[in-house]
C-alpha cells in the first residue's frame, strides 16, 4: 500500500504565480518591491510554482503595505552622562492575499499581518529583511495548509 499525504497544498490547477504590485501606505518607497521579490524567490522554492504574468497566472498574490514604524525603542543603557536607546524594534503590517485565477477562490488572507523584530542600532536593513520573511512565511504555510 503507497504513502502519502491528503489533505495538504495547493489546488491541483494551481502551477504559476504572478505578484501584483503591493499598494504602499509608508513612506518607505522600496518596502514593496522587496517584499515581492521576496515572495517571487520564496513561491518558487518552496511551493514549486512558476513565476508567470498576472494574465497567464493561476494563482494572483496581492497586497497592501499598511504600515511600517522603526526605531521603536526598547533597551536602554545609561551612563552618567547620558541615556542612549540600545535596542530597538520595527513593525510590518500588511495585508496580503493569494487568490485562484482559475475559480476565482480567495486560497489564503491575511488582514492586517503584524510582524515585529527587535534590533541594535543600525541593523535595520536586517531586521527589515526578517520582517519581510516572516510574511512571506505567514503566506507560503497559509496556502498550504489550506487544502
Amino acid at each position: 500500500m503507497p504513502y502519502g499525504f491528503s489533505g495538504g497544498g495547493l489546488p491541483s490547477d494551481v502551477h504559476t504565480f504572478a505578484v501584483a504590485n503591493f499598494e504602499n501606505e509608508t513612506a518607505t518607497a522600496q518596502l514593496p518591491k522587496e517584499i515581492t521579490d521576496a515572495l517571487r524567490t520564496r513561491i518558487r522554492d518552496r511551493l514549486g510554482l512558476r513565476d508567470a504574468t498576472e494574465a497567464k497566472a493561476n494563482a494572483l498574490i496581492r497586497g497592501t503595505v499598511q504600515r511600517y514604524e522603526v526605531d521603536i525603542p526598547v533597551g536602554y543603557s545609561a551612563s552618567n552622562k547620558q541615556q542612549t536607546t540600545a535596542t530597538r524594534s520595527l513593525e510590518l503590517r500588511v495585508d496580503i492575499e493569494m487568490i485562484d485565477q482559475v475559480t476565482g477562490k480567495t486560497l489564503w488572507q491575511e488582514k492586517g499581518a503584524l510582524v515585529q523584530e527587535q534590533y541594535q542600532e543600525g541593523g535595520e536593513a536586517v531586521a527589515r529583511k526578517r520582517a519581510i520573511d516572516q510574511i512571506v512565511n505567514k503566506l507560503i504555510e497559509g496556502a498550504q495548509s489550506q487544502w
